[in-house]
C-alpha cells in the first residue's frame, strides 16, 4: 500500500516534531512574553530609529485605549490600511489587547475594493494611511484616524523632508497626503493617551482576529477570518520549521507587507514570538533594502523571488555583503532552481520554498532547512498538517504519486469558512472536511510541486494544459525576456494556448513556428501554444505574481477577440 504524502513527508523532518504545541493564549501574548523577557531588546528598526519591545509594548497599551475610547469592543472589526511601520505594528496588537479584529487592507487598494471589503466586515473605525485615506467612505465611518508615516522616522530624516528643495517635495508627496476634515490624528491621540486598564479582558484563543481580504480559489473577492489560534499554531508551525533560528539574537527583513498572509504571520507574530529586531520599509526598493541591511545586517528573509532576484542583483552591482543573511524562505510564487543556487552562492546560507493560502495562515509546505533541501518545489507538508492529492473530477479519490492532483488539507492554521460567504465556504470544503486550496500539484517521493492554478487550467482538445509548464518551456528561449501563457476561448467551447511574451531588448522578433519547435522540446505537442502576441509588461500584483485574467483581457484585446 502506498504511503499518504503526511506519511512520506516524515523522512525529511529531522530534528522537527510531526505536531506542534497548539497555544491556548491570544496573539497578544506573544508581544507581552517577549517584552518581559527581552524589554530592552529592539524591536523595530525603522529607517535607523529604533523602538524596544518593551517600548512598543507601551505604545501598543496606550493605542489600545484610544481605540477602546473610539467605541471599539471585543468582536468589532477595525480597517487598518498601512504600509510596514511602527505604527501598523502597534495597530495590529492594540487590536490584539482589546479583542477587536485587525481587517488588514492594502493601502494601494482602489476605492471601490475598499468600499466592497467595509461592506463585508462592518467595520466602522479605520487607522489608514494619509496617502489613502480618501478610498475610505468617511461618511459610512464612526471614525477614521489618520497615520504620518514619517513621524516615527529619526529626526534628521524628518527635517530633511521639511526642507523647500525639490527632492524633499518629491519624498513629501511619496510619504504623506492631505487630511480631509473630520479625521483624526492616530499619532497624537496615541501619544496624549495613557495605557489601558490592567484588567481589561484580554481575548480567548478561539476569537477572530484578523480578516485578511483575498479572490480565493475562483477570483471573487471575499474576507478570510482568522482566529488567534489559527495564527498562533502557525507561528508555531513556522519557528519549528526554521528551528535553528535563535531566540533574541535574529534580524528579520520585514519587506513583505503586513497586509499579506505571509507578511503578517512572519513579521507581525513570528518575529516577535522569536523576539527578533525588524528591519522595516514601507515600500520594496532593493537599493534602500541594502542600505538599511548594511546598517543593521539581517539574519532571515522571508520574501518572493522578486525580490530576492532584485536585491541579489543590486548587490552584485554595488558589492554589498549578504553573508549575515543565514536562512531565506522564498514564498507566493515558484522559486526558480536558478535563483535558489545563485542566492545561496551570493550569501552562504540556505534558501527553501514555502506555500500556503490567506485561508490557512499561511503556511502549508515547506522544503526541509537542511540538506535534504530540494528547490523549485513547494516542500513537504508541515508539522499537524494533513495534505492529499485528489481527483480534479471527484476529490473523495485521491491520485497516484507522479499524477497532477488538486491539493487539499486539513490542519490547525486552516480557516472556519469566509466571512458571510456560506456558498463560497461549501465550495471550498469537502464533506470530510477538507480545504480544497484551488492549486494542483504533484506528489514525488513526498515532495510537492506546483503544477498550476486549478482556475487557470487550460482545455485544449481535450487535454489539460498547465501554463506554468508552458511559460517555463518557452521562457529559456533566447529573446524571451518574461512569458504569461493564457486560454483563449474558440467557437467549439474549448480554449487556444495562447503565449504573451516580452522580448529581450534588441531581441528579433519570434515567429509562432520558433516558439513552438522551441517548446516541443519539454511539453507535450497537444501543450504548445496556437498562437503568440507580443506585449510591453505583464500585469502583476504588489507581490510581483503575474496576474493571468488582466493578461487574457490584454491578450484578447490585441487579437481582437
Amino acid at each position: 500500500m502506498t504511503r499518504s504524502i503526511t506519511d512520506q513527508a516524515h523522512d525529511f523532518y529531522d530534528a522537527v516534531p510531526y505536531e506542534v504545541p497548539t497555544p491556548d493564549t491570544s496573539l497578544y501574548a506573544l508581544l507581552d512574553t517577549t517584552a518581559r523577557l527581552y524589554p530592552d531588546r529592539v524591536a523595530l528598526d525603522y529607517f535607523g530609529a529604533t523602538t524596544t519591545y518593551a517600548q512598543v509594548r507601551d505604545q501598543v497599551l496606550r493605542a489600545a485605549r484610544v481605540l477602546h475610547e473610539a467605541g471599539v469592543g471585543p468582536g468589532d472589526t477595525v480597517a487598518i490600511s498601512l504600509p510596514n511601520c511602527p505604527q501598523a505594528f502597534v495597530a495590529f496588537y492594540a487590536c490584539m489587547r482589546i479583542g477587536a479584529v485587525a481587517a488588514q487592507h492594502n493601502p494601494l487598494a482602489p476605492a471601490a475594493e475598499v468600499a466592497g471589503q467595509l461592506e463585508r466586515h462592518g467595520g466602522r473605525v479605520a487607522i489608514v494611511w494619509e496617502k489613502c485615506v480618501d478610498a475610505f467612505p468617511l461618511d459610512r465611518l464612526d471614525t477614521v484616524f489618520t497615520v504620518d508615516i514619517s513621524r516615527t522616522m529619526p529626526a534628521s530624516q524628518r527635517f530633511l523632508l521639511s526642507l523647500p528643495a525639490p527632492r524633499a517635495r518629491d519624498m513629501r508627496a511619496q510619504l504623506r497626503g492631505p487630511v480631509p476634515a473630520g479625521t483624526v490624528s492616530w499619532d497624537r491621540a496615541t501619544a496624549s493617551s495613557r495605557a489601558i486598564d490592567t484588567e481589561h479582558p484580554l481575548p480567548s484563543p478561539d476569537d477572530r482576529a484578523v480578516i485578511l481580504h483575498t479572490s480565493g480559489t475562483n477570483g471573487v473577492p471575499k474576507s478570510a477570518p482568522l482566529t488567534h489560534r489559527n495564527i498562533g499554531v502557525n507561528v508555531n508551525q513556522c519557528l519549528f520549521w526554521v528551528w535553528k533560528l535563535h531566540e533574541g539574537a535574529e534580524t528579520f527583513f520585514s519587506l513583505l507587507p503586513y497586509f499579506h498572509a505571509f507578511g503578517l504571520t512572519f513579521f507581525l507574530c513570528a518575529a516577535v514570538r522569536k523576539a527578533a529586531t525588524q528591519v522595516l520599509l514601507p515600500k520594496f526598493d532593493a537599493q534602500m533594502a541594502l542600505d538599511a541591511h548594511a546598517r543593521r545586517p539581517v539574519t532571515f528573509f522571508v520574501g518572493v523571488p522578486p525580490m530576492f532576484e532584485r536585491i541579489l542583483a543590486r548587490a552584485k552591482e554595488t558589492g554589498a555583503d549578504l553573508s549575515s543573511i543565514r536562512y531565506s524562505v522564498a514564498g507566493a510564487m515558484p522559486l526558480s532552481t536558478t535563483l535558489a543556487r545563485e542566492w545561496e552562492e551570493a550569501t552562504g546560507g540556505m534558501i527553501v520554498e514555502g506555500y500556503g493560502l490567506s485561508e490557512t495562515s499561511p503556511v502549508l509546505t515547506g522544503a526541509p532547512l537542511s540538506a535534504k533541501r530540494r528547490h523549485g518545489v513547494l516542500g513537504v507538508p508541515f508539522p499537524s498538517t494533513q495534505l492529499r492529492l485528489v481527483s480534479l473530477e471527484d476529490d473523495t479519490q485521491d491520485v497516484e504519486d507522479g499524477q497532477p492532483g488538486e491539493i487539499i488539507v486539513r490542519g490547525p492554521q486552516v480557516f472556519g469558512g469566509y466571512l458571510n460567504a456560506p456558498e463560497e465556504t461549501a465550495r471550498v470544503f469537502t464533506s470530510e472536511g477538507w480545504f480544497k486550496t484551488g492549486d494542483i500539484g504533484v506528489n514525488r517521493d513526498g515532495f510537492i510541486s506546483m503544477a498550476d492554478r486549478k482556475k487557470e487550467l487550460i482545455l485544449s482538445g481535450g487535454f489539460n494544459v498547465y501554463p506554468s509548464q508552458v511559460e517555463e518551456a518557452i521562457r529559456s528561449l533566447p529573446g524571451v525576456a518574461d512569458v504569461a501563457v493564457v486560454g483563449v476561448p474558440v467557437a467549439d467551447a474549448t480554449e487556444e494556448v495562447t503565449a504573451a511574451i516580452i522580448l529581450e531588448e534588441g531581441a528579433q522578433r519570434l515567429t509562432l513556428e520558433q516558439v513552438r519547435n522551441w517548446a516541443e522540446k519539454s511539453i507535450a505537442h497537444y501543450a504548445l501554444p496556437r498562437q503568440i502576441v507580443f506585449i510591453a509588461e505583464l500585469p502583476r500584483n504588489q507581490m510581483g505574481k503575474i496576474l493571468r485574467r488582466k493578461v487574457a483581457q490584454v491578450v484578447r484585446e490585441k487579437l481582437g477577440r
